[in-house]
């Protein structure tokens, strides 16, 4: 696929997921943070173009600098809003572009996107934690090996030949994103974008994205809740999802939709890796529909 025509589908779903609404818990068109608003998340959907498009030009399949693009896009979004909106869905949108770009029929993607996380080199891992650095994210290295926040952190990747691929493996069972990465995207390519891409053929874009999100809440619970508060209560907001995905054709649905929002941001409880999911799922979906 033309890789304008990836950047441009990037954009639309970085653009789509976040104004989703009431998407529970996070920021959406109607519901604004103390520290990020809604267009802050726009805004970032707009500056990434061009990163996306130059990584998925002449790419090199043994060396497809996934970090280096990761870190260019978190950077350049760095430039205009000062928090961290998008180093998950750049995460996840990165790969899955350089994929479509070197792949003969939508099918290729997914094996596309693991064969290229498995090229990733030391470099990449080094740009990896440049970029969570900047956008000030925990999560991802900040356990015993490896710690992204330490004074030697990349040197220490250098001394272990430690590529992209490795240190989101280590990652894996404590971050959902990193787990993706490194698995083949089953919640993107199996739940997420199934889901997404039947939806937006009888719902509105807005109630496609927020079912989407909720769909893949009810079966994958948060990686960011559960750091935060344990996995106990990641699992619970999973089951309240359910349960209101039960009645999701009922009259109340979006009272109780609403409702879920409120308790949801009440309460601190902030299923960003969720929206993460949701974006890549997104994504997926366009570009199977422009394939």
């Amino acid at each position: 696929m033309n890789a304008g025509e990836i950047a441009k589908i990037a954009q639309i779903a970085s653009a789509l997921e976040v104004s989703g609404y009431p998407k529970p818990g996070n920021v959406h068109r109607t519901r604004d943070y103390d520290d990020m608003e809604f267009e802050d998340f726009i805004i970032s959907a707009v500056v990434i173009g061009d990163i996306v498009r130059e990584a998925c030009t002449d790419v090199d399949v043994e060396n497809p600098l996934l970090g280096k693009y990761i870190l260019q896009a978190v950077a350049e979004t760095d430039r205009w809003i000062k928090n961290n909106t998008n180093l998950g869905i750049v995460m996840m949108i990165t790969p899955i572009a350089v994929a479509a770009a070197i792949s003969d029929s939508f099918d290729d993607i997914r094996s596309n996107v693991e064969l290229l996380m498995s090229n990733t080199s030391v470099d990449d891992a080094c740009d990896l934690y440049d970029a969570i650095n900047i956008a000030d994210a925990g999560g991802m290295g900040d356990q015993d090996e490896y710690d992204v926040a330490g004074d030697n952190a990349k040197q220490e990747l250098r001394d272990n030949n430690q590529t992209m691929y490795d240190v989101l493996k280590i990652s894996a069972p404590w971050d959902m994103l990193a787990r993706e990465m490194t698995s083949d995207m089953p919640a993107v390519f199996e739940i997420g974008y199934p889901t997404y891409h039947e939806l937006k053929e009888t719902k509105s874009k807005n109630d496609a994205c927020v079912l989407t999100f909720l769909t893949i809440l009810s079966q994958v619970p948060d990686t960011l809740i559960s750091r935060k508060y344990g996995s106990d209560e990641a699992l619970k907001i999973s089951m309240m999802t359910r349960d209101l995905l039960n009645i999701k054709d009922e009259s109340d649905f979006k009272e109780r939709l609403a409702e879920f929002d409120d308790y949801l941001f009440k309460n601190k409880y902030n299923p960003g890796t969720t929206a993460d999911l949701t974006a890549a799922s997104i994504f997926v979906s366009y570009l199977k529909s422009n394939f």
